[in-house]
């Protein structure tokens, strides 16, 4: 399954899944462009037809929907999950709340988070498995204190992003040893950079850096192009490749970097207190149900508890497909 799977990096990794012998869900909230994404995708032949769930992955609502209609239809099957790629991403230029909770946090690691606790006793039954988190190199111009979901100051787009991202890379890295053993590998995947929505929108905006970078905006407007000016295409090799490299069999925890290698993770994202800290305000804004409730949910396609952020937007958000 792959989140924001209906353009962009996404729909490229979605393309690299099927064509290596997955049958590929690709997730988005746009029905059109799933359609299409669909049909993309089983234009080349797979092995297996793709199909397409809408969802509004902003919504941890819907989010905990998703991951009960997925739960529900590999237990009526008997079909093993065995890829999660979370792909989905945002950048505002300007402060936005889901559900009372600022928006980059919720879309860049609440909903992915919240997705793949719900799926774990799915995937562990399908295990081996993989959950491929996509990351992103703003992670190094986050602020990285964690006591609440926003640091005091100015709000930043970009570099709120970037700390978005840390607490999700934190997030996998914690995760793979706490899944390590389980036959469950837990890899993160960053893209280098790509002409996608998100980046050919918000990322012409001098408002999403902090004033001392605005005053060189001609030479980091200029960095952020050419960063992105790359084909989705190539983006999407790390996404591939953590989810499909033999050589990975077997080993969790590690970053697959922009050349599709493993690199080292960012020193931050490897801090325990930066790791507990994320845990604590990841069970406070997208709380789980036991972990019994969940096993059974999965096992009878049921069992989630309604809850989690109720979309209140101001202005529209631009998603990484």
């Amino acid at each position: 399954m792959v989140t924001a799977g209906t353009g962009g990096i996404g729909l490229e990794t979605a393309l690299g899944l099927a064509g290596a012998g997955f049958a590929v869900t690709v997730v988005g909230r746009d029905a059109g462009r799933g359609a299409r994404a669909v049909e993309r995708i089983n234009a080349n032949g797979p092995a297996h037809p793709a199909r397409f769930l809408s969802a509004d992955l902003a919504s941890l609502d819907q989010v905990r929907a998703l991951a009960r209609t997925i739960a529900a239809d590999h237990a009526t099957s008997g079909e093993p999950l065995t890829v999660l790629v979370n792909n989905v991403g945002a950048m505002f230029a300007e402060r936005q709340t889901l559900g009372g909770v600022e928006a980059s946090f919720v879309v860049n690691h609440l909903s992915p988070y919240l997705l793949t606790e719900l799926l774990l006793p799915t995937l562990t039954a399908g295990a081996p498995s993989r959950i491929v988190n996509v990351t992103s190199g703003a992670v190094t111009v986050a602020k990285r204190v964690f006591d609440a979901v926003e640091p005091p100051g100015g709000y930043y787009g970009f570099h709120w992003y970037g700390r978005a991202k840390l607490a999700n890379l934190a997030y996998t890295l914690d995760l793979a040893d706490r899944l390590d053993g389980t036959g469950v590998s837990v890899f993160a995947a960053d893209p280098g950079g790509a002409a996608t929505d998100m980046t050919n929108g918000t990322m012409t905006d001098p408002k999403i850096v902090s004033p001392a970078l605005r005053v060189l905006w001609p030479l980091v407007r200029r960095t952020f192009e050419r960063s992105t000016s790359g084909p989705a295409s190539a983006a999407a090799r790390p996404s591939i490749a953590a989810a499909t490299d033999e050589t990975l069999t077997g080993r969790t925890g590690i970053v697959i970097g922009a050349q599709a290698h493993p690199v080292a993770p960012h020193r931050a994202a490897a801090d325990r207190r930066v790791a507990e800290a994320v845990r604590r305000l990841s069970e406070r804004h997208a709380p789980l149900p036991p972990p019994e409730r969940r096993s059974r949910g999965t096992a009878r396609g049921g069992g989630y508890p309604a809850g989690g952020g109720i979309i209140r937007m101001n202005h529209p958000i631009r998603m990484a497909s």
